[in-house]
């Protein structure tokens, strides 16, 4: 998600190309429409965009006869921002030009982030750093890795012929962010000049003469190509993921102030929260819940008070990071449960925009996220209104390890 709470100017849309048939993956079906732990990887991939509020339209383009396949995907998906599904082309390049004129239709003007369905693991954080690079004067902005191998070039024979110096290589991956309006025009004038040759959106934005900018990738965001990619996107070695439950609790006093964090949500009240954060203790409990899961200490051994640099911070970025190392560590999240304890303020009110603001700091659906809360009648620190506490609970899978 976005590193700063702000509104983007520009409305956002999200293409992401699922119109290819995959056939180096294996197996009797498009990779897109294959399960990893019983979804497909076409409704892994589109999550992360749903759970983002940011963007305002998403729109799948899919391959020829594959209209059945997509219903599957997507059923119970209840967002009205899914555009209906666009029928792709022969090549990628053809099948996202007829997203973007899909789009164009609708009268969209914007930013749009392209996606390839083959990349399950994208996470909302690396979503909003691709909505933050393309909302500067960035026309084209792409995540990209440093090449750690050395990469070698080769004649028709196979003789290496050239070894290029690594420290300017890097490989590139999705979503790409692109200025809407001169993306369809590089695309269009790219169907009148008869370049069909295209892998990625960025080299068209290049040939169209248009300076790409990059932002960090993720190493996890893998693209799925061999069946061998499948293996690993099941758990080590294709085995079993085993269920992991941990547990959050968190708790900050009250002082000076006219607001308070809950959720990453701003909620005015006649008091603030001591905290060296933004003392956020529903995000905070949450974070600590899936690092118990995952056995890797708590927020304080990863974000510690004594660091400067977490002064103030916001507290979705902690449970990013903590979303982020499940799926780093080949596991996802089923369900993230939250109590507030506080006499005040109401959390009632806020109940939906705290579900999706965690949804979109987790990379899950709304629909993974529960949040109840209650008084402690008048007992005890909350019942004096001193302060306010959280609990979470972080139901977690992972793949099966000794030890």
């Amino acid at each position: 998600m976005p590193a700063e709470r702000h509104d983007t100017p520009r409305p956002i849309a999200a293409l992401v190309v699922a119109g290819g048939r995959g056939l180096r993956a294996g197996g009797d079906a498009p990779k897109q429409y294959r399960l990893i732990e019983g979804r497909p990887v076409l409704g892994h991939a589109l999550a992360p965009f749903l759970a983002q509020p940011a963007i305002e339209r998403i729109a799948v383009v899919i391959g020829s006869g594959d209209e059945a396949r997509y219903a599957d995907a997507v059923a119970g998906i209840a967002d009205d921002r899914l555009a209906p599904p666009t029928p792709g082309g022969q090549t990628r390049q053809d099948s996202v030009r007829l997203g973007l004129e899909a789009l164009a239709k609708t009268g969209f003007d914007g930013d749009v982030l392209v996606h390839d369905a083959a990349r399950p693991f994208v996470s909302a954080a690396l979503i909003g750093n691709a909505v933050a690079a393309i909302a500067s004067e960035a026309l084209a902005a792409i995540p990209a890795l440093p090449v750690t191998d050395t990469i070698k070039r080769i004649d028709e024979a196979g003789r290496i012929v050239e070894t290029p110096p690594r420290d300017r290589l890097v490989s590139v991956q999705t979503p790409q962010a692109f200025r809407f309006a001169p993306l369809l025009a590089a695309h269009r004038a790219a169907l009148a000049a008869g370049c069909d040759g295209f892998t990625d959106d960025a080299a068209l934005m290049e040939w169209a003469g248009h300076v790409v900018a990059t932002f960090p990738g993720e190493a996890i965001n893998v693209k799925l190509t061999h069946p061998e990619d499948f293996a690993r996107a099941g758990g080590t070695g294709g085995g079993p993921l085993v269920v992991r439950v941990g547990t959050g609790y968190d708790v900050h006093a009250f002082t000076d102030g006219d607001h308070v964090w809950l959720g990453g949500v701003r909620i005015a009240h006649d008091r603030g929260v001591l905290a060296h954060s933004d003392g956020d203790v529903a995000l905070h409990a949450l974070t600590d819940a899936l690092l118990g899961a995952l056995a890797e200490g708590d927020i304080g051994t990863h974000f510690p008070p004594s660091d400067p640099q977490w002064k103030g911070a916001a507290s979705h970025r902690f449970l990013s990071f903590a979303a982020d190392r499940v799926r780093q560590r080949g596991g996802r999240i089923d369900f993230l449960d939250l109590t507030i304890v506080c006499e005040a303020p109401k959390v009632g009110p806020h109940r939906e925009a705290i579900r999706e603001t965690i949804a979109t700091a987790a990379g899950i659906r709304i629909g993974q996220v529960a949040i109840k809360a209650t008084t402690s009648e008048r007992m005890g620190f909350t019942g004096r209104k001193e302060g306010l506490a959280a609990l979470a609970t972080a139901t977690i899978r992972l793949p099966e390890i000794e030890g």
